[in-house]
């Protein structure tokens, strides 16, 4: 089956694909697909947002539609910055501009707890939506470790990895991530729902 990403991150995609080609399942970017769909992200769950990016690629085709959206959530700052991660200092804003923005908010806080959610969805193009999600539970540090990854990875401490998203390898990370389990708990659902 022929399932175009509704995303232009090729490190998504690979991941996304390493997950569900056991199911035939044959992910394009919507790039590659032709598809130009910049959805803008206003919901206020990570489920919604994912949704919305699908249902915005899958008007434009008549194929199944995959996308997801992901954030950290932060305790002590009331799950900021959520789903609003990507846009956390503002538009335009670099990985190091959100780090330094989170660790002037995080200044004295004692409870660090943190956790990184991804919901995926998943669109058929007779319009079934199936949603799945997962996360990875961890702790925010004082300053940036490791040189792997993006976005919040640096200050994003893995307790079951032992070190820092930034410090781990790309299996490694993948092995305890929230986007990878999101994507096993959708493929469990996709082995169960017939298309």
């Amino acid at each position: 089956m022929r399932v175009i990403a509704a995303t232009k991150n090729a490190g998504k995609i690979r991941e996304m694909t390493e997950i569900l080609s056991p199911l035939g399942i044959n992910i394009v970017s919507q790039s590659d697909a032709g598809i130009e769909s910049d959805a803008e992200e206003t919901g206020n769950t990570f489920e919604e947002n994912a949704l919305i990016k699908a249902r915005s690629v899958a008007i434009q085709c008549d194929c199944a539609v995959l996308a997801d959206d992901s954030g950290l959530c932060v305790e002590s700052l009331g799950g900021a910055p959520g789903v609003r991660s990507a846009r956390y200092a503002g538009e335009g804003a670099s990985d190091e501009d959100r780090i330094n923005k989170l660790l002037s908010q995080m200044k004295g806080q004692e409870n660090r707890n943190a956790k990184f959610v991804t919901s995926a969805a998943f669109v058929y193009p007779d319009g079934r939506e199936i949603t799945a999600s997962g996360e990875v539970c961890g702790t925010i540090l004082d300053e940036p470790r490791g040189h792997n990854g993006f976005g919040y990875d640096p200050i994003f401490y893995c307790t079951e990895l032992g070190k820092t998203f930034a410090e781990a390898s790309e299996d490694e990370k993948n092995g305890v991530s929230h986007r990878g389990r999101a994507m096993k708990n959708l493929y469990k659902k996709l082995m169960t729902t017939e298309d």
